[in-house]
């Protein structure tokens, strides 16, 4: 919203859809199958392939570990708390979290946390877009051939259609114990999901095109200064709702990430995983947890490292893995002897095919690009 103000809000809608098609793809495979994700790539696929995979997945959610904790950091700076207190705390609440509690006690505290995601709508608001131009830019695409412009478009892939969320959903939706017969339950919420996303996004894009791209603040050195710099353009109350809805965002993200990562591992490498275990039922799973939580929050206390770069690219590195995991995915759903009449139907084929394909397009076109403009 900041460096292309409502110029990138058609992206969403398409991205969207392709949100939806894959989550409940993922939800039918952890339903049908009562397998993780990693589970089935690991007995499908073998588990060289698995090893590889899960060792880019782990590598690219420890950079999204700390850019959570970046958020964490950078929003809790505008009211003038230290990294260096809010990070520790932070770090041990989200350990403790899991640690302590059941699946059920977990996934009540993530609920109540998800509807703190109304500061964002208050604040869009607040901040008084152009709604029509806002309306515009959602239904008229829009390309520009430069690296900054394709990086944030495989951002914006890779923070939305996150690989881990797949694993992750998948693996709740066995540990919930969904079967077949309860589906229809996992797949509307779902849908309500991916609809409530679209919604908190677009006014969070609007609340900073509208003011800070506006006003010509378009390189943002960290998420608390797009708060500092919302103030004087509209107004206190909605700064203070941005850097709010950003904490509760990053420790939302903060638990589930290190949590999906725990999961995907354990059960493609074979080792016992669940939040209902306790710590010596699966320690490879809690100590897994507990690593990724200790270095993406340390690693964000080290003097000057620049908090939004490494929340901007850790997406980034999303989007480039993402294609792989779909790939993965799309071969698994297909499979009758696996899913049987819940078998992908041609309609979510063409949805996944043109995302991954999307997607490769993109990835190649940045890189050529980004090499073009260095020479």
């Amino acid at each position: 919203g900041a460096s292309y103000g409502y110029g990138l809000l058609w992206a969403m809608v398409i991205v969207t859809v392709c949100v939806g098609v894959v989550q409940e793809m993922s939800a039918r495979l952890g339903a049908v199958t009562g397998k993780g994700l990693a589970d089935l790539i690991r007995e499908e696929f073998g588990f060289r392939i698995t090893f590889f995979l899960m060792l880019a997945l782990t590598l690219a959610n420890l950079a999204n570990v700390m850019g959570e904790f970046a958020g964490v950091a950078s929003s809790l700076e505008l009211f003038g708390i230290s990294k260096y207190l809010s990070v520790p705390a932070v770090a041990a609440f989200v350990w403790l979290l899991v640690v302590r509690g059941t699946y059920k006690s977990v996934e009540k505290v993530f609920l109540i946390a998800c509807s703190f995601y109304v500061c964002y709508i208050v604040s869009g608001v607040m901040a008084d877009p152009d709604w029509q131009a806002a309306a515009e830019a959602m239904v008229r695409p829009t390309l520009q051939l430069d690296s900054g412009y394709l990086t944030m478009l495989v951002g914006v892939m890779g923070a939305t259609v996150a690989p881990w969320m797949q694993f992750y959903l998948q693996s709740a939706i066995v540990e919930k114990g969904v079967e077949q017969r309860r589906y229809a339950g996992s797949r509307l919420e779902v849908i309500v999901g991916c609809l409530v996303m679209i919604v908190i996004t677009f006014f969070i894009v609007v609340s900073c095109a509208a003011t800070l791209h506006v006003a010509g603040r378009r390189d943002i050195a960290d998420a608390a200064d797009a708060a500092q710099a919302l103030r004087p353009l509209a107004g206190e109350y909605a700064s203070i709702l941005f850097a709010l809805g950003l904490f509760n965002a990053s420790v939302f993200a903060a638990s589930i990430l290190p949590l999906a990562t725990a999961y995907s591992v354990c059960e493609g490498l074979g080792f016992e995983a669940g939040v209902n275990k306790k710590f010596r039922e699966a320690p490879v799973f809690y100590w897994l947890y507990t690593s990724l939580i200790a270095f993406g929050a340390g690693l964000i206390l080290i003097p000057g490292i620049p908090l939004v770069r490494i929340a901007y690219f850790s997406q980034v590195a999303n989007g480039f893995l993402l294609p792989f995991v779909l790939v993965f995915m799309l071969l698994l759903v297909n499979r009758t002897d696996l899913m049987g009449q819940f078998a992908n139907s041609r309609g979510y084929n063409l949805v996944a095919r043109a995302t991954v394909c999307a997607l490769v397009l993109l990835t190649v076109s940045l890189v050529a690009v980004s090499f073009w403009e260095s020479r």
